[in-house]
């Protein structure tokens, strides 16, 4: 009974969060734009706007919000049928399309099975807190309990604490605004409609991964095994399962990486439409959690270095990012103030509550810390990333415990807090390319990409450690960066093991998908009085194993026609 509860739910949600993705790429496809990745790109950011949107319709009136999301649902039927029945779209481009959404689902089955594969369905926010690492804080339950505030108190009244002195307003709406918007369709009280939600949107980095990948045009094997590789790492299952905020911002700020990083750039910089869309997904995704400056940083640069836009793309771009960000902001200052702790904690270390404002608490951290403690602080932030101590540490408990459980905890919480050890073993692909490198020169797209992926890699690593405050209190633990960059770090290392050894890199690859499943399929603990349940890792199973199939067979060429050929280029 479970399994089929969970897969009804998944069903729904599913179809819930992609109507209006699909609904709003139909549209734009019809409008004469070919391009896959522009479409994928374009869908995100409708799904993102629609889950902003859905937040401040409730905080409206929860009335205004109900119907907001009964719009939304019609509307994006409506929208879709329209599109492809009366747009004549190509067979070719729909299978294009299709492939990354029916990944998505796909990945989000074998994410929501695997996780309750020892059951927990009947406290699911607690038993994601737990399943794939060690007990991790109430972060995840943080949209949800705004989502039920606003859904009956709309805009009367302050929303309250959140335990561990949170405000609303500390914590970016988004993921609460996708809950409130499906929140009409069926809920419960123990949260598992939440939970599965919240695994399909965190999920969406395979849209958005999809779509870099194809901009960039690597190879169909390729293509496959780096979103095996993903889907499998520790970074996707633990924080897919627990759904605090941080997977769904980055698959936002995947779809402009296929926008700025690839081939498409040169031509998207002259279009005006463009600025709009990558503003809007970057907004979109500091809207999902502030720590995706971090990841926004590099992609601005390699955009910048690879050719700059002219000043109207620009004030377009500004435009639309004050849009949607300014809204949030005049939130924070006026109706539930400060709503700065997070900034404060992360730019000046400031972990007590006090009055100060952020540019008053930076100054003052600075000021305190000095030339010489401002250095060390920063030196520490490196070390954290590379995780060298930490890393012996692991080794030592790995190689002394008696205990399997002990040394698989170990290792679970050396890739959840470090950067560079959370690579695993793709981290020696860098080595391994250079080796090929040594041997002959070596291009391509693949080669190209993987260094890009490198290079966003180490430019959002280094803006990281140098913008964190860093200290005791304060330092680069994975969890408090964007997960664009280990993201980025994945694709990079897989992509440049098949540019450098192809056939050494199926192997490669696939042995280290193997020991990262073999490390987070165990319960080490499990909820009391569950059960394993065989159903549910037949299901799990079967996901990731169609998963690989359909994303080695998905089709990633695309038609030679471009938005520039249509429609919407009119009027610049």
């Amino acid at each position: 009974m479970e399994s089929s509860e969970l897969l009804l739910l998944l069903a729904a949600h599913l179809a819930l969060t992609g109507l209006p993705l699909v609904a709003t790429s139909l549209y734009v496809a019809r409008r004469g734009e070919q391009r896959v990745p522009v479409l994928l790109a374009v869908g995100l950011a409708a799904s993102g706007a629609v889950g902003i949107l859905g937040f401040w319709s409730y905080y409206a009136d929860p009335l205004v919000g109900e119907s907001f999301s009964y719009f939304v649902l019609f509307g994006s039927i409506l929208l879709a049928c329209w599109s492809l029945y009366g747009g004549h779209l190509d067979r070719g481009l729909l299978r294009r399309l299709g492939t990354p959404l029916v990944l998505w689902g796909l990945g989000s089955a074998f994410l929501v099975f695997l996780g309750f594969v020892h059951g927990g369905v009947d406290s699911p926010l607690a038993t994601a807190a737990s399943r794939f690492s060690h007990t991790l804080p109430t972060d995840n339950q943080i949209p949800i309990f705004y989502a039920e505030w606003f859904s009956e108190h709309g805009h009367d009244g302050v929303p309250p604490v959140f335990p561990g002195e949170w405000h609303f307003s500390d914590r970016p709406p988004l993921q609460a605004g996708y809950a409130l918007s499906q929140r009409a369709f069926g809920w419960d009280a123990k949260g598992l409609n939440y939970q599965v939600l919240g695994v399909v949107l965190q999920q969406l980095w395979i849209v958005g991964l999809w779509a870099l990948l194809v901009a960039a045009r690597v190879g169909r094997v390729t293509r496959a095994l780096t979103m095996v590789a993903v889907l499998v790492s520790n970074l996707a299952i633990v924080n897919g399962f627990f759904v605090w905020p941080k997977m769904l911002p980055a698959a936002m700020l995947l779809a402009v990486a296929a926008l700025v990083m690839t081939p498409l750039w040169p031509s998207l910089r002259r279009h005006l439409w463009a600025a709009g869309l990558i503003a809007a997904l970057c907004a979109l995704a500091m809207l999902g959690h502030g720590s995706s400056v971090f990841g926004i940083v590099p992609l601005a640069l390699i955009a910048a270095y690879r050719g700059l836009p002219d000043w109207r793309w620009l004030g377009v771009g500004l435009a639309t990012g004050i849009a949607l960000m300014g809204s949030w902001s005049a939130f924070q200052k006026y109706d539930d103030p400060p709503g700065n702790r997070l900034t404060k904690w992360t730019l000046a270390s400031v972990v007590e509550i006090d009055a100060r404002g952020t540019s008053e608490a930076i100054v003052d951290a600075y000021g305190e810390a000095g030339l010489d403690g401002t250095l060390d602080n920063k030196a520490l932030n490196f070390e954290t990333m590379i995780g060298a101590t930490p890393i012996r540490d692991t080794f030592d408990i790995v190689f002394a415990s008696t205990s399997p459980g002990e040394a698989v905890r170990a290792v679970r919480g050396l890739f959840f807090f470090y950067l560079l050890p959370s690579m695993g073993l793709l981290l020696f692909a860098p080595a391994v390319m250079l080796a090929a490198r040594l041997r002959g020169w070596r291009d391509g797209a693949e080669w190209r990409l993987a260094l890009t992926c490198f290079s966003a890699f180490a430019i959002g690593a280094v803006a990281w450690g140098l913008l964190l405050f860093g200290g005791v209190n304060d330092r680069t633990v994975l969890h408090v960066c964007s997960y664009l960059l280990p993201l980025l770090g994945i694709c990079g290392a897989v992509v440049g093991l098949r540019a450098a050894f192809p056939r050494f890199a199926l192997y490669f690859v696939g042995i280290a998908a193997l020991l990262s499943l073999a490390l987070y399929v165990p319960s080490l603990d499990p909820p009391v009085g569950s059960d394993y349940s065989p159903l549910a890792a037949a299901l799990a199973a079967i996901g990731l194993a169609v998963f690989g199939a359909v994303a080695l067979r998905g089709d990633g060429a695309e038609e030679p026609r471009t938005v520039s050929q249509a429609g919407l280029t009119q009027g610049g």
